[in-house]
């Protein structure tokens, strides 16, 4: 048995806050939390809890979505999310399960009013979220120059997420310069998410790889998420076998 930290750039506990720029404009919040050790499903996970508020100064298209990813950390994988989404008056939700045979996803939609929809749909094995893509890359070795790609499912569609490492660069922050890696991002999302370039993201160079900035351009405008305050979580060693360990 070999020890060895899958899990080397965050724990339970870390958070990280975000102001959300839209069109120039300061237009709402985010944030992103590990939370403690539970079961889901029969699972050991930690659920990374992302909530995402407009900012109801503006009185425009108001926004309060919570999607929780259930992250398991022995195998880099996620086993399913929740979705709690209310956006202009309309509230909705959403479930995916991942199948035991990590090839199919069960997924359950309901908007408000209405009865749910089921539906069973065949993913590619080792298939993540967008949250868990990020997570996942965070807890790799970024190397300049190098690319990595991860198989997405957002409920309703599937693509691969690619990333490549564009380089580093010294980043001002609301929390001081950072040293970063510099990532462009491809995806394949549509309808008003339909990106018009590749988004940006960056990352801390430091072990943590903390995203302290992304920029989107999508067919709705431009979106920047710049960090505002980040607190580490605790660093946790998670054991799992290796042939000859």
């Amino acid at each position: 048995m070999a020890q060895e930290s899958v899990n080397p750039a965050f724990g339970p506990g870390e958070q990280s806050s975000y102001r959300v720029r839209y069109l120039g404009i300061t237009a709402g919040t985010a944030q992103v939390t590990v939370g403690a050790h539970m079961k889901q499903w029969g699972q050991d996970v930690w659920p990374i809890v992302a909530v995402a508020r407009s900012n109801d100064m503006l009185g425009v298209w108001p926004i309060k979505d919570k999607f929780v990813s259930y992250w398991q950390p022995e195998s880099q994988r996620v086993v399913g999310s929740d979705l709690h989404a209310d956006e202009n008056g309309s509230r909705r939700r959403q479930r995916i399960k991942m199948e035991p045979d990590g090839k199919t996803a069960f997924v359950v939609k309901q908007k408000e009013g209405e009865s749910p929809r089921e539906s069973t749909r065949e993913v590619m094995e080792g298939t993540l979220d967008v949250t868990g893509a990020t997570f996942a890359l965070r807890n790799r070795e970024l190397v300049v120059g190098q690319e990595y790609a991860y198989p997405v499912f957002t409920g309703s569609k599937q693509f691969t997420l690619r990333a490549k490492v564009e380089g580093r660069e010294v980043l001002g922050t609301a929390m001081g310069d950072k040293e970063v890696f510099k990532l462009s991002v491809k995806t394949e999302f549509g309808g008003n998410l339909a990106s018009k370039r590749d988004m940006f993201v960056y990352f801390t160079t430091d072990s943590s790889h903390v995203p302290v900035r992304v920029e989107a351009e999508f067919a709705l405008g431009t979106i920047v998420a710049e960090i505002t305050d980040y607190k580490p979580g605790r660093s946790m060693t998670v054991a799992r076998a290796e042939n000859g360990g």
